[in-house]
C-alpha cells in the first residue's frame, strides 16, 4: 500500500480505524482475542459468492470457508464486521451443525457458536449474509460518478471483515474463488482471470472467476460497475516465457485517460521481474482507478489507485509523472514483496511497505532516469526523523498484540525511515549482494509468509555479513534518530554518534551499528560505526561530505569551519546529499547549535543546485517557520521580501509563462523546478507580476480556455485567485470542484478555496452540506483550512468543538486514527494544554490514533520551547537576510 499524493490529506486517510454501524448489535465477550486469533481453526480455501448493485444501500453475500479444526468445539473466533448474518452452519460431509454468529468488539472479532460441538478435523463454514456499502476508501464500498454508481474494495489492514466473514489476518494464506451477480453489461474485476458469465432468473448476470493463488484476505479484490476497460498484454522476459494479461479499469469520466498507464506499466513489470529473477507471480495484472482512493493497494493481479495516479493525460506534470513511476514500482513490487511472500503478523507490515517503498523509488528511477524520482525516497526518509526524533513514538519493527494498534503501522516511520533503511542497507552490503538476499527470501517462502527475523537471515546469507543483522536491527528495533558529529584532527577524523534530540527533549540514550560513509572531496571511505565513537584515517580535503549520497539513516554535525564549507558547495552536491546538509544543518539549528543566519546562508547558496528539491528545500523549511507561527507579523515583510530576494531571480532566470506547452522544449527538471519556484515566489515572496500573470491565466482557464494554465500551475493560479477574492472566489472554486470528476482539478479546486486565509471563507468551507462532497474532499477542506497560517487557529478550534461528531460521523472509520494531525500546526505548551483538555480523554478512551495524538502534542510544545529560545534570531537572520 502507498499513501497518498497529497501527503497531509493521505496521512490522515491512511488504511481503517474503528466504528461501527448505529444499526450495528455488539455483545461484548471478556474473553475474545483483541489481537490475533488462535490456532483453534485454520482456513484453507474461500469460496465467495456476492451480490453487488452498486447503487443499492447494501450487498448480499454466501460465503463458504474449508477449514481444520484443532480439536472439538463449541464455540470459535473468527471476523466479521457490522454484517448482518441470516444463516450460519458448519458441514462435515452430510452432517450439519447450525451456529450463531456474533460480533463481540468494534474491530470486528466474532464468534460463532455452534448448536452442538463439532469434531476436530474438515469442516466447511457456510453463511448467508448482508452488508451496508461504506462511503469511503473501505471496506466494500460505493461511489457515483456523474449520473452512475460503482463499487471497489478495499481491505487492508483489516476491513475484509466488512465484506465478509473470514479469518482476516495476513497470517491465514488460502486460494479464493469468487463469483458476483449483478446488473447485465457490468464489468466485473477480481485477482484472478474470468472464467464466464451466466445470466440468472432474476435478471441479472453471475461472473465467475478462477480459483486465485494463496492470498490472505487483505488482497482479495472485488470491483463491480460500467467500467471503460482497455485490454492488452505484456510481452515475454527472460523472467517469463508468455505474455500476460494487462488491463486497465477507470470509470467513464476517466475513460479517455487509460492510455499512459497501459503504456508504461510493462516496462515497470519487466524492470522488476529482472530485478527479482522471477516472473510476475500472478496471471494477470489490472491496474485499477478508483476517485476517492487516497494512495494506492497492492491487491493481487488487480491493484488499485487513485485516479489521479495513474490516470494521465498529455499535459502531465514532472511532479504526476514522478507519482505515477514511484507508486506503480511500489505497487507493483508488492506482488512479490507482500503478495508472493506476506507478513507473519502486522508486526512484520513494516517489512512490506519498508521494502516497497525503497523499490518504488529505485525501480522509478530505472524506469524514467530524467524524471529525478530517486531523491524523493531520500526526502521522505530524512522528512520522517522529525516524527522519529520525538520522545512519543515507535520503532519500524513494533510488536502488534490489538487490533486497534495495527493502523499506526502504516506511517512515516514506515515507509519514510523504513525506505531509507533498507536503501542505506542495500548500498553499504551492495547492490548484487543485496539483491540476492532479496531473491533467496523470495525463493525460501513463496506462496507463504515470512517474519522480519526471516528476511534479516536471507539477507545475511547472501552477503556473508553477519554484522549487517547488527546494523539492520539496531535501525528497525529500535526507536529515534542517530547524529554523528564528525571533527578533524590532521589526518584522523573521529566520529562520535549520540541519539538526536530537539532543544527542549531529553529522549533515553540509545546506540546504533551505523553504515557511515563519508566524502572528502572526491575521495569516499566507509566503515561500519558499532561502538559510540569511531576514527578514520581521511586524505587532506576542503569540503566534507559526511553522509555520501545522502542514503545513511542518520544526521551529521561538523565543526563551523567544515559547515562553512559545505554550505559554500551546495550548488554543486548530488541531489541526495544536498537533501541531507540541508536535514541535517536544520536539525543543527533545532538542538540549539548552528545559527539560523547559516540556514538563511545555505537558502541562498542551494538555489543554485539544479535540481528542483534541493533547490526548494531549504525555502520550504523557512515557509515553515511562518506556517507554525515563529515569525512575528512585524516580520512578515521582511519574510516575504527575503524568499523574493532568494526565488525571484531563479524564476526570472528559467522564465515563466503559465500557459500549456509554454515551457514543453524543456527537461522534466527544469520544468519541475520551475513549478516549484513559482509556489515560492507568488505565494511566499507575494511577488505581484507573478501573481497577476497567474491570476489572469487561471481566469482565462476557468472561463474556457484549457490552454491557458497548465497543470503545474493549477493550484497555484487558484490559489491567488482565491486569496485574492474572497468568499465569492471560494464559493466559485467550490462548485467548479464538486462539479467535476478530473481528478486534478478537483483537488487543486477545493485546496486553492481552502487557502484564502479568509475567515468568512474558513467558516462558509467547515460548515459546507453538499451532497457531492466525498469524505476525501472534506478531509482536504478541514486540513487546508487548518494548515493556513491566517486560519490556522480558526480551523484548529473548530476541529476542537466538533471533534465528537468528526469521529462519530459516516467519515468516523477514517478520521478517527488521523485527526490528531490536524493539531500539530500548533505552537505552545499553554495550546498543547488546551487541546489535551478538550478531547484527551476522548482519544484516550477510545485508543485509536492514540500515538499521532501524542506526537501531535510533543511537537507543539516543543514548537513553544524553540519559539521561546529563537524567535528573536529568527527575526534577525530574515531581517540581514532580506
Amino acid at each position: 500500500m502507498r499513501n497518498g499524493f497529497m501527503l497531509t490529506v493521505a496521512a490522515l486517510l491512511s488504511t481503517t480505524a474503528f466504528a461501527q454501524s448505529p444499526a450495528t448489535s455488539i455483545v461484548a465477550d471478556a474473553n475474545a482475542p483483541k489481537g490475533r486469533l488462535s490456532d483453534a481453526a485454520v482456513p484453507k480455501a474461500y469460496r465467495l459468492d456476492l451480490t453487488i448493485l452498486p447503487e443499492s444501500d447494501g450487498f448480499a453475500g454466501h460465503d463458504e470457508i474449508d477449514v481444520v479444526l484443532k480439536g472439538r468445539t463449541t464455540k470459535l473466533y473468527m471476523h466479521g464486521r457490522d454484517l448482518v448474518v441470516g444463516k450460519v452452519f458448519a458441514r462435515m460431509g452430510s452432517t450439519i451443525v447450525p451456529a450463531t454468529f456474533t460480533q463481540v468488539d468494534a474491530t470486528g472479532t466474532a464468534r460463532l457458536d455452534f448448536a452442538s460441538a463439532v469434531p476436530a478435523g474438515a469442516a466447511t463454514l457456510v453463511f448467508d449474509y448482508r452488508g451496508k456499502f461504506g462511503d469511503d476508501a473501505s471496506g466494500l464500498y460505493h461511489v457515483k460518478v456523474a449520473d452512475r454508481w460503482y463499487s471497489w474494495t478495499q481491505f487492508e489492514s483489516i476491513d475484509a471483515r466488512a465484506a465478509f466473514p473470514s479469518f482476516d489476518e495476513p497470517g491465514f494464506k488460502q486460494p479464493f474463488t469468487v463469483s458476483v451477480t449483478t446488473h447485465p453489461g457490468m464489468t466485473v474485476v477480481s485477482n484472478s482471470p474470468e472464467t464466464g458469465v451466466t445470466k440468472t432468473g432474476a435478471g441479472l448476470e453471475t461472473h465467475r472467476f478462477a480459483p486465485t493463488k494463496p492470498l490472505p484476505t487483505y488482497l482479495v479484490a472485488v470491483d463491480t460497475g460500467p467500467f471503460a476497460r482497455q485490454s492488452g498484454t505484456i510481452a515475454p522476459t527472460p523472467e517469463r516465457a508468455h505474455p500476460m494479461a494487462l488491463g486497465a479499469v477507470a470509470t467513464q469520466a476517466q475513460k479517455d485517460k487509460m492510455g499512459y498507464v497501459m503504456a508504461e506499466t510493462p516496462r515497470i513489470v519487466s524492470l522488476l521481474e529482472r530485478y527479482f529473477g522471477e516472473p510476475f507471480p500472478f496471471p494477470k495484472l489490472d491496474q485499477i482507478g478508483s476517485p476517492i482512493m487516497p494512495g494506492a493497494m497492492e491487491n493481487a493481479g488487480a491493484d488499485t489507485y487513485g485516479d489521479g495516479i495513474i490516470f494521465l493525460d498529455r499535459n502531465a506534470t514532472t511532479s504526476d509523472k514522478q507519482s505515477f513511476g514511484m507508486i506503480v514500482s511500489h505497487e507493483l513490487a508488492h506482488q512479490w514483496f507482500g503478495d508472493l511472500v506476506s507478513p507473519a503478523w502486522w508486526s512484520d507490515i513494516w517489512l512490506n511497505e519498508s521494502f516497497a517503498n525503497w523499490m518504488g523509488y529505485r525501480i522509478g528511477n530505472e524506469w524514467r532516469p530524467e524524471l529525478g524520482i530517486g531523491v524523493g525516497a531520500i526526502a521522505e526518509g530524512f522528512g520522517a526523523m522529525n516524527t522519529d526524533a520525538l520522545e512519543v513514538g515507535r520503532p519500524i519493527h513494533q510488536a502488534i498484540t490489538e487490533n486497534t494498534q495495527i493502523d499506526a503501522a502504516f506511517d512515516n516511520i514506515t515507509y519514510g525511515k523504513g525506505g531509507h533503511v533498507v536503501a542505506m542497507i542495500a548500498a553499504y552490503l551492495g547492490d548484487e549482494k543485496f539483491k540476492a538476499g532479496v531473491r533467496l527470501h523470495l525463493k525460501r517462502h513463496a506462496y507463504g509468509n515470512a517474519s522480519s527475523e526471516q528476511f534479516f537471515q536471507s539477507i545475511a546469507d547472501a552477503g556473508h555479513d553477519p554484522k549487517l543483522l547488527a546494523a539492520l536491527t539496531s535501525f528497525v528495533d529500535q526507536q529515534g534518530v542517530p547524529v554523528v558529529d564528525l571533527r578533524r584532527e590532521g589526518g584522523k577524523l573521529t566520529a562520535v554518534q549520540a541519539r538526536y534530540a530537539f532543544l527542549g527533549s531529553k529522549p533515553a540514550p540509545l546506540q546504533w551499528t551505523i553504515p557511515l560513509c563519508v566524502r572528502i572531496d572526491a575521495s569516499k571511505h566507509c566503515t561500519l560505526m558499532d561502538a559510540k565513537t569511531a576514527t578514520l584515517a581521511i586524505p587532506a580535503g576542503r569540503v566534507l561530505m559526511p553522509n555520501v549520497g545522502g542514503t545513511g539513516y542518520y544526521r551529521f554535525d561538523l565543526a563551523p569551519a567544515d559547515w562553512q564549507s559545505l554550505i559554500a558547495s551546495s550548488a554543486t552536491l548530488s541531489p541526495g546529499e544536498a537533501v541531507a546538509t540541508t536535514d541535517s544543518l536544520w536539525a543543527s539549528f533545532r538542538a540549539g547549535k548552528a545559527p539560523a543566519t547559516w540556514l538563511v546562508a545555505e537558502a541562498r547558496a542551494m538555489a543554485n543546485n539544479p535540481d528542483a528539491t534541493a533547490s526548494v528545500d531549504p525555502g520550504e523549511r523557512i515557509a515553515g517557520w511562518r506556517s507554525r507561527g515563529l515569525i512575528a507579523p512585524a516580520s512578515v515583510p521582511a519574510y516575504r521580501a527575503l524568499m523574493a530576494s532568494i526565488y525571484t531571480p531563479q524564476l526570472t532566470k528559467l522564465g515563466f509563462d503559465p500557459a500549456v506547452g509554454a515551457h514543453a522544449s524543456d527537461d522534466p527538471g527544469r520544468q519541475n523546478l520551475r513549478h516549484r519556484l513559482v509556489g515560492r515566489v507568488a505565494d511566499d515572496a507575494r511577488d505581484p507580476a507573478v501573481r497577476t500573470k497567474l491570476k489572469d491565466a487561471a481566469s482565462r482557464f476557468l472561463g474556457g480556455d484549457a490552454a491557458a494554465l497548465d497543470q503545474g500551475f493549477l493550484f497555484g493560479g487558484l490559489s491567488a485567485l482565491s486569496q485574492d477574492g474572497g468568499l465569492p472566489v471560494a464559493k466559485m472554486l467550490v462548485e467548479r470542484g464538486l462539479s467535476s470528476e478530473d481528478p486534478t482539478l478537483r483537488s487543486s479546486a477545493l485546496a486553492a478555496a481552502a487557502s484564502s486565509g479568509r475567515a468568512d471563507v474558513a467558516h462558509y468551507l467547515l460548515s459546507l452540506d453538499d451532497k457531492r462532497l466525498r469524505g476525501f474532499d472534506r478531509v482536504q477542506l478541514i486540513f487546508g483550512v487548518v494548515g493556513t497560517v491566517e486560519t490556522r487557529d480558526l480551523g484548529t478550534d473548530w476541529v476542537l468543538a466538533n471533534y465528537d461528531r468528526l469521529v462519530a460521523g459516516a467519515n468516523g472509520i477514517f478520521i478517527t486514527s488521523r485527526l490528531p494531525s490536524a493539531f500539530a500546526s500548533q505552537c505552545g505548551a499553554d495550546r498543547a494544554a488546551s487541546i489535551d483538555a478538550k478531547v484527551g480523554p476522548v482519544i484516550r478512551k477510545a485508543n485509536v490514533g492514540l500515538l499521532a495524538y501524542q506526537r501531535a502534542l510533543e511537537s507543539i510544545r516543543l514548537c513553544g520551547t524553540l519559539k521561546a529560545a529563537k524567535s528573536g534570531e529568527i527575526a534577525a537572520a530574515i531581517n540581514t537576510g532580506s
